[in-house]
């Protein structure tokens, strides 16, 4: 039962770094232009395919094929989808937010919230016309034979999905805390007028944030293929999930939406222990019990309305 546990538990940190890299994402969205991409799985998902198109053309295949067979990509074609995933998502993510978020920010109502959800859809409506709906399996950038730390069986791209969404979300700390980048940025989160007068260019600043963003959910869905199969379903419920641990840690505190994303992986895996069904019931119950009684999340910060 304890050989059990800590299976569930590794298991269940790997998926949560996918869920904290995602809630990572919308928390820095979050804070500088208080609007959220409501298409962030979709593009969790198109950051697999993109990865998994350079893959198959690093091979001689055709992008829109459905099985790498029994060939490898090597190491250098893996580092190429990788930054490829990074490069395409994160101009998507500019593309979004020129075109479907600054438009309307500041605006009364919630145009951005439809905007961005149509984004989504044409995103995911252009992916299968061009790889079709059906699943694929990719190969891991480090292999995947299992790994066995005292009976305990871990895939290797598990162990690397935690190790970079630490080291991520580590970095992104410092750079917050201990650079001029970071403190431009909160001064941005906190006023983008007073911001401006200072001299920061809040609309490079937002920018920033997006592309970033979008980056993050690039990196989430080459390193989740792999591991889930990559599929242009996936992000629904990665988005999702990515978005209950932003809310139950905090959407105004990153280092909240990382441990948030971290604790509903590991719940996820442990609910499976018992009957794998009532794992979204779960999950969700949490997140209702963690807005009743903290609205601002865990590690989030109350806002004060002033009347």
């Amino acid at each position: 039962m304890t050989q059990a546990l800590f299976q569930a538990l590794i298991s269940g940190l790997a998926v949560g770094a996918a869920y904290a890299l995602v809630a990572l994402g919308f928390s820095v969205t979050f804070t500088t232009t208080r609007t959220l991409n409501f298409s962030h799985g979709e593009f969790v998902s198109a950051g697999a395919f993109v990865g998994m198109s350079v893959l198959f053309l690093a091979l001689g295949k055709p992008i829109s094929a459905t099985s790498f067979g029994a060939d490898l990509p090597d190491g250098g074609a893996q580092l190429l989808a990788l930054l490829a995933a990074l490069g395409v998502m994160g101009g998507l993510g500019w593309l979004l937010y020129v075109i479907g978020v600054r438009p309307f920010r500041g605006h009364p109502g919630m145009a951005w919230v439809m905007s961005t959800l149509g984004f989504g859809v044409i995103l995911q409506s252009i992916g299968l016309a061009i790889w079709g709906p059906k699943p694929v399996f990719v190969p891991g950038p480090i292999g995947d034979d299992i790994l066995r730390i005292a009976g305990i069986g871990v895939r290797p791209q598990e162990l690397l999905t935690l190790v970079v969404a630490v080291v991520i979300m580590l970095a992104f700390d410092r750079v917050m805390r201990s650079t001029m980048l970071g403190k431009a940025m909160r001064a941005v989160a906190h006023s983008p007028a007073n911001a401006s007068l200072m001299g920061i260019n809040v609309n490079a600043i937002m920018i920033g944030a997006f592309v970033f963003s979008s980056a993050l959910a690039g990196l989430s869905g080459f390193l989740l293929a792999p591991i889930a199969q990559a599929s242009l379903f996936m992000g629904l419920s990665v988005g999702l999930k990515g978005f209950s641990g932003a809310m139950v840690g905090g959407l105004d505190n990153p280092r909240g939406c990382v441990l948030g994303g971290f604790l509903l992986g590991v719940l996820e895996s442990l609910i499976n222990l018992w009957q794998a069904q009532w794992r979204d019931v779960a999950i969700f119950a949490l997140v209702i019990l963690v807005l009743a009684l903290r609205p601002a999340g865990l590690f989030g910060t109350p806002r004060m309305e002033k009347v």
